[in-house]
C-alpha cells in the first residue's frame, strides 16, 4: 500500500501528468481537494474507487482516511491543486505518515504560475530584463510570512514575481512594490488559470486596482515585473550563430570539439 500524493494541476483537466493518471486510475481510494481540483480529474478513477473531497475536514480526519485504506492494504490518491512543492499543506501530511510508517510517493504538477505565463503567452525571464522569478505571497492568517521574506526584500531585486494567495491585498502588494518597479510596471491578474471560466486582467501598477472586478478572488495570481509584454529585450546568445555550444560547435577551437 502506498499513499500518492499528486499534482492535479491549476484547473484544466487535462493538464495532468501521464504518471499521475495513472496512480489515480490504479488507486481504489482517492482523496481530492473539492475546492480547487477540477472535477474533470476524477474521471481518471477506477469504477467503485472511494472518492472523498477532503476540502471540509480537519488533517485529523485527513489522516484517519489514510489510515483506513492503510489498514486494507489500499493505495490512496491523494490530490492537490497546482504543484505539491508549494502551498499545498503536502509536509504536515508527509510528517504525519512518516511517524505511523505509511509509505508514500509525490508525483508533481503542472503549477498556477505555469499556466498563467501560458495564458499570457509570456516568457517570465528575459535576457536584460530580467533572470529570476520569486514565487511569494502576503501573510495570511493560515501562514504569516517569516520576518525575513517581505515583500519590499524580494522587490529589491527587480525579479518577475509571482504572488499568489494574495488578491485580497492588492492594495497591499501595490503600494509595497511601486516605489521599487514604478507607477508603469505591467501587471497581470490572472484568475482560475486554465480553467474554463479564466479571466486576465494586465495593467500597470498604477492603474490595476482600478480594472479589478468582484468576482476576482482567491484563486487568482498575480504578476509584476517588466518582462510583461516586453518587446526591447536581448536575444538570448543560446541560439546565436557563433555560440560556441556543445551541440553546435564553432570556431577553429570550439570548447567542446566533435
Amino acid at each position: 500500500m502506498i499513499v500518492h500524493f499528486i499534482g492535479a494541476g491549476p484547473g484544466a483537466a487535462d493538464l495532468l501528468t501521464l504518471r499521475g493518471r495513472d496512480l489515480i486510475a490504479s488507486s481504489p481510494v482517492c482523496l481530492y481537494a473539492g475546492s480547487l481540483v477540477p472535477k474533470g480529474v476524477l474521471a481518471h478513477c477506477p469504477a467503485g474507487a472511494k472518492i472523498v473531497n477532503t476540502a471540509p475536514m480537519s488533517l485529523d480526519e485527513i489522516i484517519a482516511e489514510i489510515q483506513a485504506a492503510h489498514a486494507q492494504g489500499q493505495d490512496v490518491a491523494r490530490l492537490h491543486s497546482g504543484d505539491l512543492s508549494v502551498w499545498s499543506a503536502m509536509g504536515e501530511q508527509l510528517r504525519r505518515l512518516r511517524a505511523l510508517g505509511i509509505p508514500y510517493d509525490v508525483t508533481p504538477g503542472v503549477p498556477s504560475f505555469a499556466a498563467a505565463a501560458a495564458s499570457l503567452g509570456a516568457e517570465l525571464t528575459l535576457p536584460g530584463v530580467a533572470q529570476s522569478l520569486v514565487l511569494t505571497r502576503l501573510g495570511g492568517r493560515a501562514s504569516p510570512l517569516p520576518e525575513g521574506e517581505r515583500l519590499a526584500a524580494f522587490a529589491a531585486t527587480g525579479a518577475t514575481l509571482a504572488l499568489h494567495l494574495s488578491i485580497h491585498r492588492l492594495a497591499d502588494v501595490v503600494a509595497e512594490l511601486t516605489p521599487f518597479y514604478g507607477a508603469d510596471c505591467p501587471v497581470a491578474v490572472v484568475w482560475r488559470a486554465s480553467w474554463p471560466d479564466e479571466r486576465i486582467l494586465r495593467g500597470t501598477l498604477g492603474n490595476i486596482e482600478t480594472l479589478m472586478a468582484p468576482e476576482i478572488d482567491r484563486t487568482a495570481l498575480i504578476l509584476v515585473g517588466r518582462v510583461l509584454g516586453a518587446e526591447d529585450f536581448e536575444r538570448s546568445r543560446l541560439y546565436a550563430a557563433d555560440y560556441d555550444r556543445r551541440y553546435r560547435p564553432t570556431g577553429a577551437n570550439p570548447r567542446f570539439p566533435e
